[in-house]
């Protein structure tokens, strides 16, 4: 076994407070990178040493895989950990910090190419006995027969880019005769996202969940799961609010789904953690999605669910270290749910708006958790991904989460820009999710901007009202309306509200 003294972060803002937080606590020294526009992040002050790689666009720093190999030699770095996004799960890259000495904290290339195309992880996984969508075994170009298979498997279908992700590359197709568009696009989408236009078809799962299963690998060949996320509130095929675990599953498909997640980890030789991710119909059917080979935003929820620190197992596990613990030491207590925080408007199609957090404070109390990578002042830089924060709830039933969570919104000062917390609230309000009744199409279905004002002038309406008391019980107060005025005109600048 190997110990690990030093680690390098090949990643920014709340991700890289997360690991290097988990290292100090392993005493083991931290690096941080940072481009041009980090200069002053949180993660570059906190971390024992900081390298600047590049100016701001992430492809001259944080995926300048040159510079942050030399740093690692130049600073005596043992392991580098990825995060998520930018090379989290890059197989060559992997490759390479392996290549030159340096531990990776994930899993081998080969795992991660593997599972970085759908199509090879379709074929690895067909040997456990996964589930998987009816579709075809491999990538397709000729439109006359991709329009034959799809008749064969019934409209609507799905086609999908073999290496996407994140919604791109992906078009449903409802009946033949907008087949062929559908499948150019598809085609022009992935060829510009991911430079590999390979397609493939398979049958379109009408308003499915989106559950995932957490998996944690050792180097000796033993494999857990630890129990299930529910993702399915999106926007544009990307999550916004998860909580763990699921309210719809039966301990029965929880078991039979957990076991598939493992037998998918077993396709690949698994070690480290990772994701695998189902669609689930409302029969309680479940298909594999995809793997990620990487640690994913919403880990919190099953970190508070099952005490488990999953940063601090990766580590280990890269140490060459055993499991502590076998799928019958395992259990969940609770419930947890995040909000991502992004600094987007919902009112306007979700759009970044970027800008200055003129006022940020965080919510406060028993089981809050907020990942951040900001404070009062800083602005929310235009390269990256706009997230803000995460805030993670927990409770022990999932309706005071729920409540607990709502709180939290409450508490949350946000002036500046704008942010999807409104959004949040609005959802976590509505009777489908409080009953657990909804599926990925809840933006669709649900959603109206509408419904978002008038929660913010029935919000308004109650601030005023408690205002109102407030000035009637005071005495000798002249200046009753001005006051109620300007205080209410400062809770509407709250970007939340």
């Amino acid at each position: 076994m190997t110990k690990i003294k030093k680690i390098l972060v090949a990643n920014r803002g709340e991700i890289a407070l997360r690991i290097m937080r988990t290292s100090k606590e392993l005493g083991i020294k931290t690096v941080a990178i940072y481009s041009e526009a980090d200069r002053n992040a949180l993660h570059v002050r906190y971390a024992d040493e900081a390298v600047c790689v590049g100016p701001p666009p992430s492809a001259q720093s944080y995926l300048n895989v040159e510079k942050i190999i030399a740093t690692c030699k130049k600073l005596n770095v043992d392991a580098i950990h990825p995060g998520y996004g930018f090379l989290s799960e890059n197989a060559g890259f992997a490759k390479t910090v392996t290549d030159n000495g340096i531990l990776f904290i994930g899993p081998s290339p080969e795992a991660i190419e593997t599972m970085g195309s759908k199509l090879a992880a379709k074929a690895a996984v067909s040997k456990f006995d996964v589930p998987l969508v009816p579709g075809t075994e491999k990538d397709i170009d000729d439109v006359d027969e991709a329009k034959s298979i799809a008749s064969k498997i019934g409209y609507p279908i799905l086609i999908k880019a073999s290496a996407g992700g994140g919604g791109k590359g992906m078009r449903i197709v409802e009946n033949e005769a907008e087949f062929e568009e559908q499948m150019d696009r598809a085609i022009s989408e992935a060829k510009s996202a991911f430079a590999d236009g390979a397609v493939f078809i398979e049958k379109f799962v009408n308003s499915p969940k989106h559950i995932e299963f957490q998996i944690l690998g050792d180097q000796h060949g033993n494999i857990v799961h630890l129990f299930e996320r529910e993702c399915s509130i999106q926007r544009r095929h990307q999550k916004v609010i998860e909580e763990a675990p699921s309210s719809c599953l039966t301990p029965e498909v929880r078991e039979a789904m957990g076991k598939a997640a493992v037998g998918v980890a077993k396709a690949c030789n698994y070690y480290g953690a990772g994701t695998v991710e189902f669609i689930v119909d409302d029969q309680l059917n479940f298909y594999f999605l995809e793997m990620n080979t990487r640690l994913q935003v919403e880990h919190p929820v099953t970190e508070e669910i099952t005490g488990v620190d999953l940063v601090k197992e990766q580590i280990r596990i890269a140490e060459g270290e055993v499991l502590p613990f076998k799928q019958e030491d395992l259990s969940f207590t609770g419930h947890a749910i995040e909000l991502r925080v992004y600094a987007e408007d919902p009112a306007n199609n979700f759009l970044p708006d970027i800008g200055t957090l003129e006022t940020y404070r965080r919510p406060q109390g028993p089981g809050i958790r907020v990942d951040d990578g900001f404070e009062e002042g800083m602005e929310i830089p235009i390269y990256y991904d706009p997230m803000i924060a995460k805030l993670s709830v927990y409770a022990d039933t999932r309706d005071k989460a729920i409540k607990r969570t709502l709180r939290a919104i409450e508490e949350y000062e946000i002036t500046g820009i704008e942010t999807t917390l409104p959004f949040c609230r609005l959802v976590l309000n509505h009777e489908s999710f409080i009953s657990g009744h909804f599926n990925t199409k809840f933006v669709d279905e649900h959603y109206k901007v509408e419904d978002l004002e008038q929660s913010l002038d029935k919000k308004e309406e109650e601030v005023a009202v408690a205002l109102a008391a407030k000035i009637i019980s005071t005495p000798h107060q002249n200046k009753s309306v001005n006051q109620l005025t300007e205080a209410k005109s400062k809770w509407r600048r709250r970007s939340w509200s």
